[in-house]
């Protein structure tokens, strides 16, 4: 009898000093850390912000849990292990998805671009009906200098798509569709009235 309580003795030293020896998973740190960086470095922050956001959470509250079981003497990384998995897992998803956001995001960036292009048209053809207004030339000297400008903003959005900065280029292309209608609205203002034709008399000549 007293030797089978020895034996369970020994048994459960051996567990708590397993358990107090415990140590960090840092090979599931790694991986964990490593998939977050590799999808924030893919441009999650750009492409999908709630998904960086989500999987930045996921792997403070798994470091956490990592730090919480580092300041007891009986260790136990079993859940820690588990966050730090499903980390990797939603990071690597993550990763995955952000071809299909990026191409979307370049079609929204281009439509965006073709949209601020028409619209810097639209005010270009509405100051060469104003060119005839000399009485407006000061203002209409500043509007087409407006406009030299919209088109040196067309080929900064050209350049942000071409190095797939798409956010920045469809915020600035919004700017410039406002810009050059504004731009418009005033060159329409200072368009010289044209004058009606005038009318040919319609009564009866009188006979002599």
């Amino acid at each position: 009898m007293k030797g089978a309580i020895s034996n369970s003795l020994v048994g459960l030293l051996m567990v708590f000093a397993l358990a107090a020896c415990a140590q960090q998973p840092a090979q599931e740190i790694n991986a964990a850390k490593s998939a977050v960086d590799a999808a924030i470095a893919d441009g999650a922050e750009k492409y999908s912000p709630a998904g960086a956001r989500k999987v930045n959470d996921e792997l403070a509250a798994a470091m956490a849990e990592v730090n919480s079981q580092d300041g007891k003497f009986l260790k136990d990384y079993k859940k820690a292990k588990g966050l730090l998995a499903a980390v990797r897992t939603d990071a690597e998803a993550l990763k995955a998805s952000l071809a299909a956001r990026k191409q979307e995001a370049k079609k929204q960036a281009l439509d965006a671009l073709d949209a601020a292009t028409a619209g810097v048209k639209d005010a270009e053809a509405a100051l060469a009906k104003a060119a005839g207004n000399r009485k407006a030339k000061v203002a209409l000297d500043a509007l087409n200098s407006d406009a030299k400008g919209l088109e040196g903003n067309l080929r900064e959005i050209k350049n942000l798509i071409d190095t797939e900065d798409y956010t920045t280029a469809i915020d600035q292309a919004g700017a410039a569709r406002e810009r050059s209608a504004h731009l418009a609205e005033k060159a329409a203002q200072l368009a010289p009235a044209v004058k009606a034709p005038k009318m040919k008399g319609t009564g009866k000549k009188k006979h002599s």
